[in-house]
């Protein structure tokens, strides 16, 4: 696999340690930190607080992907990333923009963003075309069905083998186009149309998919159902469900960990780094 990543402005060396990604949402209906960080100000706090913590990349995203989730407005969902991501231009961090719409790509781009994070693939009309020709990180992700109704009954005869061929055929359309395979990183989409089975399933099998397809595999189980299914905890204890997600995820050799925990997640990789490493 391909260790160099490069993510807009930053590169990345992929052997040297995982990358923690923190979770920015400016929504107010988020399913875990929802209306927490909707206002300018406190997104800028909570992101320099990120920042202090030792994050590598911030994820700032406007709409909510949960299960049963509304679609959102274009122009609604411009004007709640747009100024975030004006103001963290200059942190000193890439930053992600999680969506799906190609217009929302584009004025991003312009804005400088250095990575994007669609849970749809680059599969809209444009999407593709809107990030081609730019130097950034794109995150491509398998979703089943919809965020409305991916959970009403997720199927699959196989699911690994399912999702695997669903990336590969995506970065296939991506590499037909021109966009160079040290910009691409892999999601298996853990909740996205999938049963507690599916996403341990996947989680036990992203090492092998991350080999197989030779990119690197992208990890986003904090605070989701499927820790809450094993914990049986809600939403707002499942910390230490969630490190060991994605302690699971890394030691399978998932090369990023998508999280809301920054500072709890990078010591505890330090703590798996400093026992590990030979």
């Amino acid at each position: 696999m391909r260790q160099y990543f490069q993510c807009g402005r930053f590169g990345f060396d992929l052997a040297a340690k995982p990358l923690v990604m923190g979770i920015l949402n400016v929504t107010p209906d988020s399913f875990s930190d929802g209306g927490r960080f909707q206002s300018l100000e406190f997104a800028l706090s909570r992101a320099e607080e990120m920042a202090s913590e030792g994050v590598d990349l911030i994820d700032i995203g406007g709409e909510s992907s949960r299960p049963g989730a509304p679609g959102l407005a274009l122009d609604e969902e411009l004007r709640r990333v747009m100024p975030v991501l004006y103001a963290l231009r200059d942190l000193g961090k890439p930053l992600s923009i999680d969506t799906y719409k190609p217009e929302v790509m584009r004025e991003a781009i312009l804005a400088g963003v250095d990575m994007i994070n669609d849970i749809n693939a680059f599969r809209a009309p444009g999407a593709l075309e809107a990030v081609a020709g730019s130097d950034c990180a794109l995150c491509v992700m398998h979703m089943q069905s919809t965020p409305q109704t991916m959970q009403q009954e997720p199927v699959y005869a196989d699911v690994v083998r399912e999702v695997t061929d669903f990336l590969r055929e995506r970065v296939e359309a991506m590499l037909a186009i021109g966009i160079e395979r040290q910009r691409i990183c892999i999601d298996p989409g853990f909740g996205f149309g999938k049963t507690v089975e599916h996403n341990y399933a996947l989680l036990r099998n992203i090492g092998n998919m991350q080999r197989e397809l030779g990119l690197p595999a992208l990890a986003g189980v904090s605070r989701k159902s499927m820790i809450g299914a094993v914990t049986g905890k809600p939403v707002e204890q499942r910390l230490a469900g969630s490190l060991a997600g994605a302690l699971a995820a890394v030691a399978q050799g998932a090369r990023i960990v998508r999280v809301h925990d920054v500072i709890e997640t990078v010591d505890a990789l330090t703590v798996w780094q400093a026992a590990t490493i030979h």
